[in-house]
């Protein structure tokens, strides 16, 4: 008999092994269809009486949650306002419940178990067939604990979840507020998964790149599952071989390998580095997206306990002076804002930030057409698979986390901002960490950011309103020149010193500042314009339409002044040689909110405003843009005399790193749409320069309203257009073209 249960245990044994040694990591994806329902207290229902998708915020559940409609409002008028009060809660905060059965095969018995839930807000307690598993409130990195002593083996496992209220948020949490944000939608936001390995685990791998020393830094958090020393002599650490495995990721070619051996902390997380040589690569850029994958392999001395890839891009993103340089040469940013937090309170959000071909045609589409090589994602990050997008595709992410009036305690900061740059630090498409929107912050710009910098040395980091006067280490600011009326000012205050829309050499201190800083200066925020998506100006802007357009503006009238004010201050951003790049705000958005985006009518068909029309030129990356006040909105501008000579400059500008060529022509347009004078003239535009191009038109002699074009044709590329509405003259009646950016 004794012999008997030897060998049956030496065949368990290797049974055991055999899945240790063989499998690597086993992944259970938990996404999909779900139980759920909402309690007013902290005890789990009696019968669950809804569905929900997983990913997905509690909008989605099926029946619709109680307080649905008064998340979600659609307002039949604008109501002026500026700011919300978080703690002004119009609904009944509640705990959301999800419920799922999960099958865990007998195979996977001997191996550690951990559940995954990449993002959950806000504040998350998992229980595992009745066991505790643990609480985090962490909202925008992942939710991780082991689960191995709770689960049944080759048998059902009910798992179950609860999520808090923004409410209720720990004063402690790395969560901020956004005061142009309402209604804060708990959830889980981001895969679910079960993964199992040996004993020790990779629990984060950080890939960094250095092309100009030619070599890859691999990083690794090592999770050792075992338990901690109980008597004096047992093992406090095991030791491991840590492989690396560099392959291209389209053709699966091998370029590089590197191993080495660590010692594992147990009941802990240790880190192990190893340096790669890349002599001979493929850069990652906008242009050429190259992606390689990094294998890592982690082997006891009874075989494999994990193995994961990471995709990654071979590219440096560096600052030198006043301006970035990717991948040793200078780079231009030209982009937009994302503000994704904001978008989950559209009630036409529904499921379309985890539609991977809505997000794609978002991320993908537009920003190739307009000329956009970079993406803020404003006051809060995104799903993964958004990063993943931006890496296959090439659009570069400013990635900034939800931090605007308030942000926690100091330790809490330290350990989310460490696991988010850990988290989502492999992906190239992120270039610029964004640690704090339009405020300061001494821990996170003096000692935090340094020492995140040291974790990660391949991007640029972001402080919010911080300069050099405020942080040691400014390596960029953010500038947010919003010209207009706006709510705090008074209408006679800015009647006094009034904004020359279209004059590309106003300089305001905002610009004076830009100019004179010696850091880095994207203007990420400008156009204080917005619309919601039926054309009525947002709760920011009523009193701003009616200033310019008067109290009965129809929707077309907004959207054609909005699309003309958004690329004349656009040229008049890009025109400034001191700004190392330009991001309008808002390319997404709550419809019905305190901003606005430009798009038109219900958000899933994307359909484009005038403005994302206009874009395409405003944006291109080399364009002679007219340097001339405009005269249609604004007031203070008198008529031209008729018959008389206009004279102005063209402003040249080439982002490119050759010089480009081309001819301009110069139009005048009257209201009926005839050129009533045209001039051309060749042109050569310096690399990242600014070319001043004197013009002289003779004015018609009938008065009326015209429009001012300068169409720019390069050798090689489309035609680019810069306009002015002028006045010439003292008709009853000024009238304009309807001039189409399509030309």
């Amino acid at each position: 008999m004794k012999q008997v249960l030897i060998s049956l245990f030496l065949c368990i044994s290797f049974l055991v092994h055999a899945a240790n040694e063989g499998e690597g990591r086993v992944v259970i994806n938990l996404n999909g269809t779900w139980q759920f329902d909402q309690t007013i207290y902290a005890f789990p229902p009696m019968h669950f009486t809804r569905t929900i998708p997983v990913p997905g915020l509690v909008h989605l559940a099926e029946p619709r949650i109680e307080d649905y409609d008064k998340f979600f409002k659609r307002a039949d008028k604008v109501e002026a306002k500026d700011q919300h009060n978080l703690y002004n809660i119009d609904y009944t905060p509640r705990y959301s419940w999800y419920l799922k059965s999960v099958f865990i095969p007998k195979e996977q018995q001997g191996r550690q178990g951990v559940i995954t839930i990449k993002k959950s807000q806000y504040v998350t307690q998992v229980y595992v067939n009745g066991m505790d598993m643990g609480t985090s409130m962490a909202c925008y990195t992942p939710v991780e604990f082991p689960i191995t002593s709770a689960l049944k083996f080759g048998a059902e496992n009910e798992i179950l979840i609860k999520v808090g209220d923004r409410v209720w948020l720990p004063s402690e949490a790395a969560g901020g507020t956004d005061k142009e944000k309402e209604h804060y939608l708990p959830g889980i936001w981001d895969d679910v998964l079960i993964s199992f390995t040996g004993k020790v685990r990779l629990n984060r791998i950080l890939v960094l790149p250095s092309c100009a020393e030619k070599k890859l830094t691999v990083k690794a958090q090592l999770r050792n599952l075992n338990p901690a020393q109980i008597f004096f002599g047992d093992a406090m650490s095991d030791s491991v071989t840590l492989a690396i495995s560099i392959a291209e990721k389209l053709s699966g070619k091998v370029v590089a390998t590197k191993s080495g051996r660590f010692a594992t902390k147990r009941d802990n997380n240790s880190v192990a580095v190893l340096d790669i040589p890349m002599e001979e690569f493929t850069y990652w850029s906008p242009d050429q997206p190259f992606l390689y994958v990094a294998t890592a392999t982690l082997k006891m001395a009874d075989g494999v306990s994990d193995e994961v890839g990471k995709q990654f891009g071979m590219r440096d993103f560096t600052r030198k002076g006043k301006f970035f340089y990717l991948n040793g040469e200078k780079i231009i940013l030209r982009g937009t804002n994302v503000t994704l937090q904001r978008f989950f309170e559209d009630p036409d959000c529904g499921n379309l930030v985890w539609d991977k071909e809505w997000v794609k045609k978002l991320l993908v589409d537009f920003p190739k057409k307009l000329n956009w090589n970079m993406m803020r994602v404003c006051v809060g990050i995104a799903p993964d698979f958004w990063y993943d997008i931006a890496d296959e595709n090439g659009l570069m992410f400013q990635n900034e986390w939800l931090y605007w009036q308030n942000h926690g305690w100091d330790d809490q900061i330290r350990k989310e901002y460490t696991d988010w740059v850990w988290t989502d630090g492999n992906h190239p498409s992120i270039a610029i960490w964004d640690a704090i929107n339009e405020n300061w912050d001494n821990y996170i710009g003096n000692s935090l950011i340094p020492e995140l910098k040291k974790l990660d040395p391949t991007r640029v980091w972001d402080a919010g309103f911080m300069a050099n006067d405020q942080m040691a280490m400014d390596e960029m600011d953010e500038p947010h020149p919003y010209q207009g009326p706006m709510p705090w000012t008074s209408i006679p205050a800015f009647d006094q010193n009034p904004y020359p829309l279209g004059n590309l050499d106003f300089k305001p201190e905002a610009i004076q500042t830009l100019d004179k800083s010696s850091s880095a200066q994207l203007i990420n925020e400008y156009g204080w314009v917005w619309l919601w998506r039926n054309g009525t100006p947002s709760k920011l802007t009523v009193d701003f339409y009616k200033y310019y357009l008067g109290p009965n503006s129809t929707a077309e009238q907004n959207r054609d002044f909005q699309a003309y004010w958004m690329q004349l201050e656009t040229e008049w951003l890009r025109s400034d040689p001191n700004a190392a790049g330009v991001l309008a705000f808002c390319y997404l958005a709550n419809n019905y909110g305190y901003t606005g985006d430009w798009f038109i009518d219900n958000i899933k068909d994307l359909k484009p405003s005038p403005t994302l029309d206009w874009f395409q030129h405003a944006f291109a990356p080399a364009a002679t843009f007219i340097n001339l006040t405009d005269e249609r909105y604004t007031k203070f501008v008198e008529p031209h005399q008729p018959g008389s000579t206009l004279k102005f400059n063209l402003e040249g500008i080439n982002n490119r790193p050759v010089a480009v060529n081309g001819t301009v022509k110069v139009k005048l347009i009257n209201q009926k749409g005839k050129s009533v004078s045209t001039q051309g003239y060749e042109v050569k535009l310096n690399s990242y320069l600014r070319t001043d191009i004197p013009v002289s038109v003779n004015l018609p002699s009938i008065a009326g309203g015209y429009i001012l074009v300068a169409e720019f044709t390069p050798e090689k590329g489309s035609p680019v257009i810069s306009r002015r509405y002028i006045r010439v003259g003292k008709p009853a009646q000024y009238s304009y073209f309807d001039l189409k950016p399509d030309i």
